[in-house]
Formats: structure tokens, sequence, C-alpha cells
């Protein structure tokens, strides 16, 4: 049974005129679903004359813009508004992940809260979202200061959410689970590479660690790479998208997985490579830190920041082993065009030349 919701947003574009068939990718559940959406649309011309335009930079799911031309006949294509949807069809093997069902009610609850599109309908292997009329941020506006001083404000809001369900971190849980996962797809040689069988100990020593002192827990998106930021460049309104991942965590941990997510380009020509360099410096960092701190209406003191700052750099330690184990696991059960094993090569290698000096005994 598909469940419909008769709103939708329209683009002001010029836009050729769309393709009469969708990408052979689509399944005949999704078609029939964006077919009966475009019927509800009074200004939709023809509901089965759609394009369908995929969207690069997705490694969980198949993500697409739909589009529908709008008005009569009489008025030139061109000169047509377009009607647009998101169509997101979920990757194989995401279940290893994270429960389908859960994002789906996080997402339904973020879209009451006025964070996120609206949730448009369902199909067996995927759904159909409002399509948000902003510019979803590259890998350089992250290192822009007046974008990243937005997020930073914008992800202070985000993890004082109140979201349902348990209060619980759920870091640990997942890495164990996720650890799992890795050992029984992978060959003895893949796991004596990755060095599998240390993890375990790894993860509890971590952990270990972070349970001496208190650390602030709030509701975290866990997968902060540019590509899941959307900025409106009218209003300078961002806002946060897709939250397969999300839960509540130390928001410690949120902050370090974006600052190592700026080592990423998934646009590039080699999608998986990651770049170091570009992590943010100090100065980033203490910009980024008091700008989230001072959201609340209170100017930071330097212990507070500094505070903030050495938990930042610890989670980075569980940030390379969760997309260290996510890239293995991926690389077994997804057949998305990316290098998933060179990716988790590269998170276990930041992980293990940086553990020495960040955690000390």
């Amino acid at each position: 049974m598909v469940a419909i919701e008769n709103q939708g947003q329209v683009a002001r574009a010029v836009e050729v005129a769309p393709a009469p068939t969708p990408a052979p990718r689509i399944p005949k559940e999704a078609r029939r679903l964006l077919h009966e959406l475009a019927s509800a649309w009074a200004d939709v011309a023809d509901c089965r004359a759609l394009e369908v335009v995929p969207l690069k930079g997705a490694m969980t799911n198949e993500v697409y813009q739909v589009r529908w031309l709008t008005g009569l006949g009489e008025v030139e294509p061109k000169e047509r508004e377009v009607r647009k949807a998101l169509m997101r069809i979920y990757g194989d093997g995401v279940d290893l992940f994270f429960d389908r069902e859960d994002e789906v009610r996080t997402f339904e609850c973020m879209s009451r809260h006025g964070q996120g599109p609206r949730l448009l309908g369902r199909f067996p292997n995927g759904r159909v979202e409002e399509f948000i009329h902003a510019r979803t941020l590259s890998a350089a506006d992250l290192r822009d200061p007046e974008i990243s001083a937005l997020l930073a404000s914008k992800l202070r809001e985000f993890h004082n959410l109140d979201m349902p369900g348990p209060k619980s971190i759920l870091i640990w849980d997942r890495l164990r689970n996720w650890l799992q996962a890795a050992k029984n797809l992978c060959s003895s040689e893949e796991a004596k590479e990755f060095r599998l069988d240390s993890l375990e100990n790894e993860i509890t020593a971590l952990e270990n660690e972070f349970s001496v002192d208190y650390h602030w827990v709030g509701f975290c998106h866990n997968d902060l790479q540019y590509g899941n930021i959307m900025i409106d460049e009218e209003t300078n309104m961002l806002t946060i998208i897709d939250y397969e991942y999300a839960s509540f965590n130390p928001v410690a941990y949120d902050i370090a997985n974006h600052f190592c997510e700026m080592a990423a380009d998934y646009h590039s020509a080699k999608p998986h490579i990651l770049d170091y360099s570009k992590y943010p410096d100090i100065d980033e960092q203490k910009r980024f830190v008091k700008t989230y701190l001072s959201t609340s209406g209170e100017e930071p003191d330097a212990e507070e920041v500094e505070n903030l700052l050495q938990n930042i750099e610890k989670y980075t330690l569980a940030s390379h082993l969760v997309w260290g184990l996510w890239g293995i696991i991926s690389d077994h059960v997804n057949d998305i065009d990316f290098d998933y094993k060179e990716y988790a090569r590269q998170r276990f290698e930041q992980y293990w030349q940086k553990q020495p000096v960040t955690i000390t005994s």
C-alpha cells in the first residue's frame, strides 16, 4: 500500500523538456508512486512525462531528482515552471547499519520539527521526499568561515532537539555490532589486513577512556559530510538532511566526525581518496567550537572551549573506526560505484597513526 501526501514544491527555472520515461533502474512501485503523486498535483501537465536525474555523491542509497513540467500545452516547455521531488532508493545491505523503520520515524519527527524535507510517499525499497530548493554544500564550502559559523549554530540547534526514544549513547554498541558484521563478511586475509581481531580491545579502551569524564549527550547526525547539508542562498538558512545514522551520542563525537569529513571530496575523480591535510587547523576548530557554544547566548570561557576541543580530538578515533568498519561492510554488500575497501583502509590508517598520540595512559 502506498501512502501519499498531496503536497510538493514548484521550482521556478528554465528547463529543457523532460524525457517521457524514467530512468530504467527505477522500480515499478516507485514509478507508480511518482505517477500518483504527480496526478494529485493540479499544475502538472502530464504526470507520466517525468524526468529522472541521478544525483552524485550518495554512498548508502541511490538518490534522484524527479521533475515534471507544469502548465498547459500552449506555453513553451522552456518557459514552464518545474515541479520537483527527491527519490531515494535504499542501498543493498543497509539493514546491517541501521533499522530503516527507525530511520523513517526519525525522518518524520525531524519534519515535524521543521528541520528537513517532508515525506511524500514510500515504496518497498525507498521513498519520495519533498525537494528542498537549496544548494547542497560542496567540499570547499566547509572551509568557508561564514558557512562554518552557520553550521556550528545549526548543529547546536540539532543537538538540542527533543527526539523521542531512549537517550542512551549508541556509538559503542554500533561499533561492536559493525565489527561483528565485518568479521562475518570478511575472508581471513581481509580480517588480518584490517586487524579486526584487535578492534574489540580498541573499542573497549576507547569506551573506558571516555567514561572517566562527563560528556554532553545530544541528538547527533553522525554523518555530517557536506552532501548532507543544504543552504538557501537567499536566506542563508541551512538544512541538515539524511538521518540514517542519527542517534543520541556525545556531541563531541558528532563534531569530530564533521571535522574528519573535511578530508573528503565525494565529487572528485577519485571520491574515495581522503586528504587529511584538509583537516581543520586549531584556529578553525576553535572558531567552530566557540560559535557552537555561544549559540546558547552566553560567551563560553576558555576552559569550556578547551575541554570540548580535547574531547573532539579523542572522538576522531571513534569516527575512524566507525567509517572504517562501514567501508569494509559496504564493500561486501553494496554495488554503488565507490572504492569502499580503499576508503576503509585510509580510515584505519588514520586510527592507528593517531591513536598513540591521542590516547595517553
